[in-house]
């Protein structure tokens, strides 16, 4: 499910957390007019206030739909945070990449124009190479694999590596979701499948690699094109998460739904480590529990969500279709797509994913 990659078919669309690094504008311009000034702010952007008013004023962006779980427990989890610490820290929620792009926030974020922000690993590879490990084709076979790994010694070598670019990753990550495929042409139910498939994917190595290693024709198109992409058949088909597959209307121009789950990517909450630092240690205490709490408390809307999503997708017209991912993960072995992306991760990221997952190359 997860990240809404877009709203409104038809409408300009917000950054996607789907690992496209060239994002759409904001739908949101009457929004982002009124903070147009926010890359100007100062580094770290602390403002001490009259005695009335918060001593740490902070911001958190993000690129989903006011309506998606990852902002309702966020908002939540600020304001438990400000009444845990008597309003001294107040941390304001900015959904639907109201503060920009997902490669103009991290910006902002690195230079503390912004203190938090909540992003994709396969788009934090751009700053992080070792952060899209998680997205690798078929590796986790569910979401008990998934949890073990990221809360795990794969989480903390993601972090160790995030923290060396002067970033913070709090300790639990947040759900995006599993992708799945979709088509317009027929089912996709075995790797012979996608052979000749022509499919969109995001502009991202990892999918283009994947699906290149399937002899599909993959792609890259942005996500504010897909649903004419699909309508005029540039492309037969696409991939991601539930939720995008129904907030992008995409099942107008779309027949069949391959439940594949072939990725999980999750969002990694990112603090810019001087402003986070300069929280009083008993406030940054409560920063990182009520935060933590709150993705885990998102997990579950998410998989609730899901659940419901399916339901919701059928009655609109997709035929779902069950797919074997043992016969996928074979064929991207065969194919070499493991081996090539082990060499690219290194011995030790690699090691730690089969370590969770078993053996992939």
């Amino acid at each position: 499910m997860a990240n809404i990659e877009a709203h409104n078919r038809g409408a300009k669309r917000p950054a996607s957390s789907e690992g496209n690094t060239s994002m759409p504008a904001t739908t949101m311009l009457n929004r982002r007019t009124l903070i147009a000034g926010a890359t100007a702010l100062p580094l770290v952007a602390i403002n001490r206030r009259p005695a009335h008013a918060a001593e740490f004023s902070y911001k958190f962006a993000n690129n989903l739909a006011s309506t998606h779980p990852l902002v309702a427990r966020a908002t939540a989890a600020a304001t438990r945070v400000k009444e845990a610490t008597s309003g001294r820290v107040e941390i304001t929620v900015f959904p639907n990449s109201q503060l920009g792009s997902d490669t103009d926030t991290l910006s902002q974020l690195r230079s503390g124009a912004v203190e938090f922000f909540t992003l994709s690993g396969l788009i934090l590879s751009t700053l992080v190479p070792v952060a899209a490990i998680n997205g690798i084709g078929f590796a986790f076979k569910d979401y008990d694999q998934v949890w073990a790994a990221m809360d795990g010694k794969l989480g903390a070598l993601v972090r160790a590596e995030i923290a060396k670019r002067g970033l913070y990753a709090f300790e639990k990550q947040w759900d995006n979701g599993y992708r799945q495929i979709t088509s317009s042409t027929k089912p996709i139910r075995t790797p012979d499948d996608l052979k000749g498939f022509k499919i969109r994917v995001p502009v991202s190595p990892l999918w283009t690699g994947m699906f290149t290693a399937f002899g599909s024709s993959p792609t890259s198109i942005n996500f504010n094109e897909v649903y004419s992409a699909l309508q005029t058949k540039i492309v037969d088909g696409q991939e991601n998460p539930l939720a995008i597959i129904d907030t992008g209307k995409l099942y107008e121009v779309q027949k069949y739904l391959s439940v594949t789950n072939h990725m999980w990517d999750g969002f990694w909450f990112l603090a810019n480590r001087r402003a986070l630092e300069a929280l009083p240690a008993a406030d940054r205490i409560v920063v990182e529990r009520e935060f933590n709490q709150a993705a885990l408390d998102e997990r579950k809307d998410v998989v609730a969500l899901n659940d419901t999503l399916r339901a919701s997708l059928t009655t609109k017209g997709l035929e779902f279709v069950s797919t074997d991912p043992a016969a996928f993960r074979s064929a991207l072995k065969i194919a070499g797509f493991y081996s090539e992306w082990r060499g690219k991760f290194g011995a030790e990221a690699w090691n730690t994913l089969e370590a969770a997952v078993g053996s992939l190359a």
